[in-house]
């Protein structure tokens, strides 16, 4: 495990969730502490505080907790990414493929302009699949990806080569 080893002490392991042979990183116990929170928002917000991002983009569910909690700390707007059939407005639609399936999310078409600087936030980075679909979304409503931010990451899924060429920030990292 390399990064905030204080932050790491907050991250619970789960054996054989959800399914027998996986190792699931619990934030919850992360969550629960005020001080804890606090660092992984200033850990999430770090690179990215002179980097002129106007909008936060987060992915359901999880990615929300942090997602606006980085916005309000940089001082930017919130972009919701959702499962779907979630939004009430016109939403672009991308579905993309998983280990076991396929799965698919959607943003309001109006959530970002041309001239936007977005930053996608999520809790956990494993194989990268459902961040890849977010910058998609951020791509096709033509704004321009920065960057991702995670709490957590699995290196040993690899996941940050199918966000290359994108600029990655873990505050953990599992290899």
């Amino acid at each position: 495990m390399s990064g905030n080893h204080e932050l790491a002490s907050y991250i619970r392991d789960i054996p054989d969730f959800p399914k027998p042979g996986i190792l699931f990183k619990d934030i919850t116990p992360l969550l629960q502490s005020a001080d804890a929170m606090a660092t992984a928002v200033e850990g999430l917000c770090g690179p990215w505080r002179d980097a002129g991002i106007t909008r936060v983009a987060a992915i359901e569910a999880r990615g929300f907790i942090f997602g606006a909690c980085v916005a309000s700390a940089l001082g930017c707007g919130f972009i919701p990414i959702r499962k779907p059939g979630k939004l009430p407005w016109d939403a672009l639609r991308h579905e993309y493929s998983l280990e076991y399936g396929t799965d698919c999310l959607e943003v309001h078409s109006d959530a970002a302009r041309s001239d936007d600087r977005i930053l996608i936030v999520d809790d956990v980075l494993a194989t990268g699949g459902t961040a890849a679909a977010a910058a998609q979304l951020v791509v096709r409503l033509g704004a321009q990806l920065t960057g991702f931010a995670f709490v957590v990451e699995l290196g040993f899924l690899s996941g940050r080569e199918r966000l290359e060429p994108g600029t990655v920030h873990s505050i953990l990292k599992y290899d």
